[in-house]
């Protein structure tokens, strides 16, 4: 196992925990992971890629544990209704880059919430990127305005009795917890996840790594259009790499043909697709040598 180091860099007002592997001095490949998820979620990819000649030879993987998640602050102590409003993600993105990598351009990896953060940074700041790749990122179903009242209706509530999150017995436990969502996650690896994944409660317990204000639904309604405006801005290509029979897609699509969903992938002037056999939502758990030859066949 190609072992990371952990750095803390401050930003934007709080701390960040930084995973690294690989030679310092190398080219830096930048990866964000997604939602409910942890930096230590690539270690599989990583060491895929570093048998390939990857980080050791080639690469430094950097990756955070983004605002609320791991090891890095949250934004507002819990039970004080804590919230995260998407764009300081891209706000954190550019004051990393800024730190480890002020000039030039950067290739970015991200999944699911991270793959959405990277398509959108690289939207905005075009100059600075000039790879993507997208591991299972769709963007949001396009809501109806009608839906407006009733969420933030749903906001007020939920700021009120602000969402919790469970404890588990052990450390076995949480694995279990890992499995029982991704059936495809193998022992091992999910064990090694469960490390990463939480922390002791003080209690004899384990609870899980994040802020329990992650689970809230924002107030505004997610805006397709103006997504859709960045992308066309995105002059990197952009490699989006998805799950054969994507269960994550057929939920976000929704009744909607999943032809006619993924159309908004359009909005990209440079896109490309692969998709990847035996894999579900978390592709670089599921197929991490498939993952890291793709990336690096793409960002080579």
């Amino acid at each position: 196992m190609n072992q990371s180091r952990s750095e803390y860099v401050d930003v934007n007002g709080i701390r960040l925990h930084v995973r690294r592997w690989g030679a310092e001095g190398a080219r830096v490949l930048f990866m964000l992971h997604g939602w409910m998820d942890v930096a230590a979620s690539f270690q599989f990819v990583v060491d895929a890629l570093d048998a390939r000649g990857g980080p050791g030879a080639d690469w430094q993987v950097i990756a955070p544990d983004l605002r609320g998640f791991g090891l890095s602050d949250w934004p507002v102590a819990q039970g004080q209704g804590s919230n995260y409003w998407f764009p300081d993600y891209l706000a954190d993105l550019d004051a990393l880059l800024a730190h480890y990598a002020p000039e030039g351009q950067v290739d970015l990896v991200g999944h699911s919430l991270g793959a959405n953060i990277v398509c959108l940074y690289a939207g905005v700041r075009p100059e600075r990127v000039r790879r993507v790749v997208d591991l299972e990122g769709f963007g949001l179903p396009a809501p109806a305005p009608r839906q407006a009242p009733g969420r933030m209706r749903e906001w007020l509530d939920e700021i009120r009795t602000p969402p919790q999150l469970r404890t588990y017995a052990s450390l076995d436990e949480v694995a279990a917890r890992l499995v029982k969502t991704n059936p495809r996650l193998i022992a091992p690896r999910a064990r090694f996840l469960a490390q990463h994944w939480s922390k002791p409660d003080g209690e004899g317990g384990y609870v899980l790594l994040g802020d329990p204000a992650h689970k809230m639904r924002g107030p505004l309604l997610y805006q397709l259009d103006e997504v859709m405006a960045i992308w066309s801005q995105v002059s990197a290509p952009v490699l989006h790499v998805e799950a054969a029979g994507s269960e994550t897609l057929a939920r976000l699509a929704g009744a909607v043909p999943i032809d006619e969903f993924k159309k908004r992938f359009e909005a990209f002037p440079d896109w490309r697709e692969r998709i990847v056999e035996g894999a579900g939502h978390m592709v670089h758990h599921d197929q991490p040598e498939e993952v890291a030859r793709l990336i690096e066949a793409f960002c080579a």
